[in-house]
C-alpha cells in the first residue's frame, strides 16, 4: 500500500485524524503541541494521531495529499481543515467547536 493509499485510508476511516510530530501526549514541536491542546480544550478525547517522524514517506505524502506544505495537519470526516494558524484562528472564532458539533464529534 503507497503513503497515499495509507494516509485516504486514515483520514476516511476516522472522525478526527491529527498529522503531528510526535504524540498527543509527546509533542515535538510548539505547532503540533498546540494544535493537540487546541483539540483537548475544544473536549477531543479521542482521535487519531499520526507521527510523521516515525514514516519519511507519509511525512512527504501528507503535505501532498493535503496540497499543504506544513505540519500539523487536522482532518475532520475525511476533510482537510488546516494547519495549526488555522486551528487557532478556527478555534478563537468558536468555527472549529461548530465544525466538531455538526460533525458529531463533541456536543453543545
Amino acid at each position: 500500500m503507497s503513503a497515499q493509499d495509507i494516509i485516504h485510508q486514515t483520514v476516511t476511516e476516522n472522525p478526527v485524524v491529527l498529522f503531528m510530530k510526535g504524540t498527543p501526549q509527546f509533542p515535538q514541536c510548539g505547532f503540533s503541541a498546540t494544535a493537540a491542546q487546541i483539540l483537548k480544550l475544544l473536549g477531543v478525547t479521542q482521535y487519531a494521531s499520526v507521527n510523521v517522524l516515525t514514516d519519511d514517506d507519509i511525512r512527504q505524502g501528507i503535505k501532498e495529499y493535503a496540497n499543504w506544505p506544513t505540519i500539523p495537519q487536522l482532518y475532520i470526516k475525511g476533510e482537510f481543515v488546516g494547519g495549526c494558524d488555522i486551528m487557532k484562528e478556527m478555534y478563537q472564532s468558536g468555527e472549529l467547536q461548530q465544525m466538531l458539533q455538526e460533525a458529531g464529534i463533541v456536543s453543545a
